[in-house]
């Protein structure tokens, strides 16, 4: 009876000794909650290996070993600001890019056959293809104004952040140079009024305002988070003698909408659309249009781009340009809203579109970036290890009627 006993109360003791022991089992991680299986960077890589790899072709590696690579940045000078940046970054070893073109580099109606002389209204002599593809060459004009500043080839060395000066405006934007070139290609002249649908962050905006030709500037963002970040940008960087009414106005409406708002009126329409921004989406698993929840948005983007350049055009003044332009390697984002656009324009309103052809601008600044040879519509800066700047797209489109 008394071993009994004592084996009750051994047991009992082990009980209580195995309460307080912590448990030393291994839990199994819970990737459900813990990890996505397919991050949205994946699913993004996993798309742009089956379109990009068909659409560039041999090109395609290179330009996807980029793309997975820190890309380049430019500094934007700012005009209104009272800091020697300039001679501070040429120190670093900067470049004005705008500085460095290859103007032999043109082409000339001696260099392709194809093209023939012809003159305008004006009497200004100007280059047209053939009327086979209707496009039209005539020459760029920089604004002498803008700088914008770039390490060389292959050196990825990082800009500093810019420092207020007494006046509290920033000395320059840091901004992918190849952003820029949409800017310069929409060609504005002294007094223009131009209209800028989808103006936030802000980068675009202040390289217009640096050429110091704008008549009036209106921006707009159909979010108004974004419009409220484009104000800080502003305000960072513009005196506010020039953010007047008279001058600048800012608006959040539905840029889709805009031909029933303001139609047949500016000299410029810039309509830098939202897209799939490629870069972010590899690089970025927050905010990434491939994230599953993101689908339907994603398979939408070609519908809203083409309702805002159909509201780009219809904004547009007869003679006023438009340039369209992304930061997406896609076709389907790029060339074929294009097309779709030129079409609906002249089938459901009767507006007759001629399009631009930017060679001189790809062939002056292609010692700075590389560009997608062949396109049949547009331009596009390709990224590249050597001067990983892009991928931007663009196409300037002429109203006729």
């Amino acid at each position: 009876m008394a071993l009994l006993l004592d084996t009750r109360f051994l047991l009992r003791k082990v009980k209580d000794l195995r309460c307080l022991t912590p448990r030393r089992n291994r839990v199994k991680e819970k990737w459900a909650v813990t990890r996505t299986k397919h991050p949205p960077t994946s699913l993004a890589l996993q798309h742009f290996d089956s379109t990009c790899s068909v659409q560039l072709g041999q090109l395609w590696p290179s330009v996807r070993a980029a793309m997975l690579s820190e890309r380049k940045y430019g500094a934007l000078l700012n005009n209104f600001s009272h800091d020697a940046v300039l001679a501070n970054l040429e120190v670093q070893g900067c470049r004005d890019f705008l500085g460095d073109t290859d103007t032999e580099a043109q082409p000339s109606s001696e260099q392709e056959p194809e093209v023939a002389a012809d003159e305008d209204a004006g009497g200004a002599s100007i280059c047209k293809k053939s009327d086979v593809d209707g496009q039209q060459l005539s020459p760029l004009r920089l604004s002498p104004h803008i700088k914008c500043l770039v390490f060389p080839r292959g050196d990825i060395t990082r800009f500093k952040p810019a420092r207020p000066d007494v006046c509290g405006l920033l000395g320059y934007y840091l901004m992918d140079a190849a952003s820029l070139l949409p800017c310069l290609a929409l060609d504005v002249q002294e007094g223009h009024n131009v209209l800028d649908l989808c103006a936030a962050p802000g980068g675009k905006t202040l390289a217009l305002l640096q050429t110091q030709s704008i008549g009036f500037l209106c921006l707009n963002d159909a979010s108004v988070s974004r419009t409220l970040r484009l104000r800080r940008v502003l305000n960072s960087y513009v005196p506010k003698p020039l953010l007047t009414e008279e001058k600048l106005r800012i608006t959040s409406f539905d840029g889709t909408k805009w031909g029933d708002i303001e139609r047949n009126t500016f000299d410029r329409v810039l309509v830098d659309v939202p897209c799939t921004t490629d870069r972010h989406s590899l690089m970025e698993d927050d905010n990434n249009i491939f994230s599953k929840i993101r689908t339907g948005e994603r398979r939408r983007l070609p519908q809203l781009q083409l309702e805002l350049l159909m509201a780009g055009i219809e904004a547009a003044r007869p003679s006023g340009e438009i340039l369209y332009s992304t930061c997406t390697l896609s076709q389907i984002q790029n060339q074929s809203v294009v097309e779709q656009a030129i079409h609906l324009a002249r089938e459901n309103h009767g507006i007759h579109l001629q399009v631009v052809d930017l060679r001189p601008l790809t062939h002056m600044f292609r010692k700075t970036f590389h560009f997608a040879p062949n396109l049949h519509l547009g331009e596009m800066v390709i990224p590249h290890l050597a001067a990983n700047f892009g991928p931007i797209y663009m196409c300037k489109l002429r109203r006729l009627t």
